[in-house]
């Protein structure tokens, strides 16, 4: 049987712009020869919709969508698609939800089998059992004289949750497997981040290892706020070894014929390219499909503005893209010469304000008040904000988005300005930490300078006073930036983090920093999901508090 695996990207609540790319798809499949396709969870409706499940009138758009693929798709060929059912549709008794994150199969203009996810993650950015119904039963059916059974994403992931220590109640693939599935397919909604590739590869060899069934996993690819699909279809054979691996970042159609016996592949995963290509398109998504077509943003001469403007030159064009200059009286030449050079480098646009006169205006305007009180980092604070003024000022009257350039290690200790620097639409960079952020920049200037080399070798400066240096307030950042991993990422504590080699009074200065600093965090703008934790959704902690610690 050929299978076509479809990876698109939907648009959370774009009921006719999905359902017009599903049934154009499903045709290029069926011409291909296929003679079933499988598109991601909840394709039809856009992952994840959150809580536009609880308006009835997105659940009524949902399914007028799924009545109009019944008309429209081909109607000789199989067709599994994501989407939302009412949960009575599956579970008539005993109801904690209406809906249900279900598959369907359709042919011949009728669903011929559904299947509701068992599994419901809670965890880091999911809180599926918020909006929906666990599966009361796993079920197969056959098409072609295959047996199939549909694991839709985490049923997939009981051996993961095992292997944690946590195994979940249910294992879907095991019940699928004991009613004689020949075949799984698991329709996904996974995000990315650098390794998962392998980690789902892995999931599904333990699947043939155990069982030995194919697996045909197809992942939506593009980005939903602040979360990056990567796509990357895959397929393992009954062995567990890797036959199918569509790209990454994507949409497009792979295809696997069972009948044929293909040689095992390697895994192609690249980290640092994964990662660009990850925000490239997070962040045009974020952009385009929020109406953006035009994007902003200040060029201090510093590495984080640097990478931000590489990503949006790639992500909308140079034409599109516009740098602002805003030298006070403590930007040093150097970083204005290296903005201008990068701006030239990328062919973006770029205009010089310097902020002198309203920074001194504001000086003189507190002045009176602030009689007799030392200055300090309310003065710096006030250059970032009337930053913040001209760039915002900019998006008022062009219509552009404004990107901020704050990376994971200043978001994490507060070494940034409310208001100021914080100002924008999109935190591009806030899920990279320091390191990666210069590991970055270098792999872009691998085989020619992108980024002006001075930029990335130059001591990293606010320059919001004189001689000014990140480390006169932090620690170097390859110490900051492990401290963090451990903290945030690994969720280990100081006492973990103190015996893995770290210095005990700089351990609890970061994770007093990181505390004190959430309340900047919380007036943070959205930022892009490339990491297993990232500040936002996936990781939510009181404003008030007596306790820091992670345990």
């Amino acid at each position: 049987m050929k299978i076509a695996l479809a990876q698109i990207n939907p648009k959370v609540g774009d009921f006719p712009g999905n359902t017009s790319l599903i049934v154009k798809r499903a045709r290029e499949a069926q011409a291909a020869g296929a003679e079933l396709v499988v598109f991601p969870e909840m394709a039809l409706c856009g992952y994840p919709p959150l809580d536009l499940l609880s308006f009835p009138s997105f659940v009524l758009e949902n399914l007028k969508a799924l009545d109009t693929l019944k008309s429209e798709l081909p109607a000789d060929l199989l067709v599994v698609v994501g989407c939302v059912l009412p949960a009575k549709a599956l579970a008539p008794n005993g109801l904690e939800k209406d809906l249900i994150n279900a598959a369907v199969a359709l042919h011949g203009g009728q669903v011929v089998f559904e299947q509701a996810k068992t599994l419901l993650p809670t965890y880091d950015v999911f809180d599926e059992r918020r909006y929906f119904q666990s599966a009361n039963e796993r079920k197969v059916f056959s098409w072609k004289g295959v047996k199939i059974g549909i694991a839709i994403c985490e049923d997939l992931w009981w051996e993961v949750s095992r292997d944690n220590g946590n195994p979940y109640g249910i294992d879907p693939v095991a019940e699928l497997a004991e009613l004689g599935a020949q075949l799984i397919l698991s329709p996904s909604a996974s995000p990315f981040y650098p390794g998962k590739k392998a980690v789902r590869t892995g999931i599904m060899a333990g699947v043939a290892q155990r069982f030995g069934i194919p697996v045909v996993y197809v992942n939506q690819v593009g980005g939903n706020d602040a979360l990056v699909f990567d796509g990357g279809a895959l397929v393992t054979d009954g062995r567990g070894h890797l036959v199918v691996q569509g790209p990454s970042f994507v949409e497009g159609l792979e295809f696997w014929d069972s009948a044929l016996a293909l040689s095992p592949r390697p895994l192609v995963e690249v980290e640092l390219q994964d990662l660009l290509e990850a925000l490239v398109l997070g962040l045009g998504d974020y952009a385009r499909k929020s109406g953006f077509r035009k994007v902003h943003l200040g060029l201090s001469g510093g590495i984080d503005s640097a990478l931000v403007a590489v990503l949006a030159q790639r992500a909308f064009g140079a034409e599109n893209v516009q740098g602002f200059g805003m030298p006070s009286r403590y930007s040093s030449q150097g970083s204005i010469d290296d903005a201008k050079a990068l701006a030239h480098n990328l062919g973006i646009p770029f205009d010089l304000i310097p902020i002198e006169g309203p920074f001194q205006a504001f000086l003189e305007a507190l002045s009176p008040v602030f009689q007799g009180r030392p200055a300090d980092t309310t003065e710096e604070n006030l250059q970032a904000r009337v930053r913040g003024a001209y760039l915002m000022a900019w998006s008022n009257k062009t219509g552009s988005l404004l990107l901020t350039t704050g990376n994971k290690s200043e978001l994490a200790t507060g070494y940034c300005t409310l208001y100021g620097d914080m100002a924008g639409g999109l935190g591009v960079i806030g899920d990279l930490f320091k390191t990666e952020v210069y590991a970055l920049c270098e792999f872009l200037n691998r085989d020619r300078e992108v980024i002006p080399w001075n930029t990335i070798r130059k001591p990293p400066s606010a320059e919001l006073r004189p001689d000014q240096t990140d480390q006169d307030s932090l620690p170097p950042y390859e110490v900051l930036d492990r401290i963090l991993a451990a903290y945030i990422l690994e969720q280990k504590s100081s006492a973990e983090i103190v015996a893995g080699g770290e210095d005990p009074d700089t351990v609890k200065r970061v994770v007093r920093l990181t505390a004190l600093a959430e309340h900047k965090r919380w007036q943070a703008p959205p930022v892009l999901k490339v990491s297993p934790v990232s500040f936002g959704m996936g990781r939510r902690l009181p404003l008030v508090r007596s306790f820091f610690e992670m345990t």
